[in-house]
């Protein structure tokens, strides 16, 4: 059973994540909740922006403050959209649909991982807002192609090639809560494990209800939909290269976004390869632990860019003042993960719109604070950054 949000004292994301861990089991919380490795990344995404101080313009009265943005020439009504998080449905019954439905409601973007447990049809269906795919060459370009085609067709108005991919990310706690067992059928290997999600009858019955251990319906191999435990193998033999995206461009026809960036060379490289945006990302630190915190890396990709293409940003997002201060940096929208995905897990629709409303309320404080009437008008001098940061 989802936790009712109007009775709970919600006040944060962190409030949201509270309750998301008490209604899953651990390996599905864990799945949302965890990092690579020892975790050193996934920490600093979210205290890197501590060390970003604020310049307020005071005694300036702004009664209205315009939130709107436009990104590829697509109009949004906040500065923030929803980042593509796998496995959704595993949190929430047809959890990508849910999302999807929550983010056109808020007028902001939503964009749908390839590892979705719903169709893609449906989960653009349920939006009014511009959705975005983000691809994972899974099963091979033919089959890459297929999706591609059905993504055009549906009416998602970008795709998002994620490159820093080419293995799966060591996240521990997977290993300790014995997901891979768990998720083998053998019943052997399932019983040291089995218990954390029995004692979680009422996410258990709603799993079972919406369909059990899903696939992939929108990576369709020869024999069918892409099964839940072939993913790690078939990352390892679809790296995505520079030269891909040739095709991929050729074959969309759309706006092109590549996701995973995190040094000037790279952005530059994306630059003359003619892509229409970037997203500063180091996976949520899924991926590789010890590399920078997206925000530190921001100005430098910003700098490397030169207005040339739009800059997006994730990672370690919880605030709507963490939102401000990216934009202050450079980046012309932000996409959260974790904050929606926590709210997704701890009560579906509700949870998700909650979390919506928890970052719109706090950028539009913010924005007040700090003298601001718009956020297209925010930039570097509204903020002070470490000068050990100002290295570009």
């Amino acid at each position: 059973m989802a936790w009712n949000i109007s009775s709970t004292n919600v006040v944060n994301i962190e409030d949201l994540r509270i309750l998301a861990e008490k209604r899953l089991p651990r390996m599905v919380f864990d799945y949302i909740d965890s990092g690579a490795d020892r975790e050193f990344t996934l920490s600093e995404n979210c205290s890197a922006f501590n060390e970003i101080l604020f310049r307020p313009r005071c005694a300036v009265a702004t009664p209205k403050c315009d939130l709107s943005v436009s990104i590829l020439d697509q109009d949004f009504k906040l500065p923030f959209s929803l980042a593509p998080v796998g496995s959704s449905r595993m949190f929430y019954p047809k959890g990508e649909v849910v999302a999807a439905r929550e983010a056109g409601l808020a007028g902001i973007g939503y964009t749908l991982s390839t590892l979705s447990g719903c169709k893609l049809e449906e989960v653009k269906a349920a939006t009014n807002c511009p959705a975005w795919y983000q691809l994972y060459l899974l099963g091979g370009r033919d089959v890459a192609l297929k999706t591609i085609e059905r993504a055009k067709l549906a009416g998602f108005q970008a795709i998002v090639v994620t490159i820093d991919t080419p293995v799966s990310g060591l996240r521990e706690r997977d290993l300790r809560n014995g997901t891979k067992e768990l998720l083998s059928g053998n019943p052997i290997k399932m019983l040291p494990h089995i218990s954390q999600i029995l004692t979680k009858p009422c996410w258990l019955s709603e799993w079972f209800m919406d369909g059990g251990l899903m696939n992939f319906p929108n990576v369709v191999l020869s024999d069918g939909p892409m099964g839940y435990t072939e993913i790690g193998p078939a990352l390892e033999q679809s790296v995505v290269t520079w030269d891909d995206l040739s095709w991929i461009r050729d074959s969309w026809g759309g706006k092109l976004i590549v996701k995973g960036v995190h040094i000037a060379d790279d952005a530059k490289k994306a630059l003359e390869l003619g892509v229409d945006a970037i997203v500063v990302s180091n996976h949520g630190a899924r991926q590789l632990d010890s590399v920078a915190p997206t925000i530190r890396v921001l100005p430098e990709i910003v700098n490397a860019v030169n207005g040339n293409l739009d800059v997006l940003l994730d990672g370690g997002i919880r605030r709507g003042s963490d939102v401000i201060k990216a934009l202050c940096l450079g980046a012309k929208g932000v996409l959260i993960g974790r904050s929606y995905a926590y709210g997704l897990a701890a009560a579906g629709g509700p949870g998700v719109a909650k979390a919506i409303e928890i970052i719109k309320s706090d950028v539009l404080r913010t924005m007040k604070l700090l003298g601001c009437d718009s956020v297209t008008k925010l930039d570097r001098s509204f903020v002070t950054i470490p000068d050990s940061w100002d290295n570009y």
